[in-house]
């Protein structure tokens, strides 16, 4: 039987499964400063592990003979995130990894706003669809 959270993101778009997927980072983030706090070096490297294991997935689903200067941009903001993690990691910092979290969530941040414009323009079209209307925003 699927959780709730499984069923959640069966339905999302493909820009609420990368707001999702820096919620992940994030919160194995969250999860290695709570290990450096119990001292459990093997709890922080499994957290870690996982946050790095989220960024080499966005990394390599980068589309950059179609999205240009943005997928550089984003190619560029996870190669620095996944050397802060690193660094965070080997240093067992507290703040490091908070400054890294908080990167994070600003770019998260920009991707649920194009999520909610995306949201917004498929309410739009629906609508026009249904008013007899064509609409190139739906598939």
């Amino acid at each position: 039987m699927a959780t709730y959270q499984q069923r959640v993101l069966e339905g999302a778009s493909a820009v609420e499964l990368v707001v999702a997927l820096y919620d992940g980072i994030a919160r194995f983030l969250t999860g290695a400063i709570d290990a450096v706090e119990r001292g459990d070096v093997e709890g922080r490297r499994a957290a870690v592990k996982r946050a790095l294991d989220i960024i080499i997935h966005l990394q390599a689903r980068l589309r950059m003979d179609v999205g240009g200067r943005p997928a550089e941009a984003l190619s560029e903001f996870y190669a620095s995130i996944f050397a802060q993690i690193i660094q965070a990691s080997q240093s067992a910092s507290r703040q490091k990894f908070e400054h890294t979290i908080e990167c994070v969530r600003n770019v998260r941040e920009a991707w649920k706003q194009v999520a909610r414009e995306d949201a917004g323009m498929n309410v739009v079209a629906a609508a026009s669809t249904s008013r007899g209307g064509h609409s190139a925003w739906t598939a």
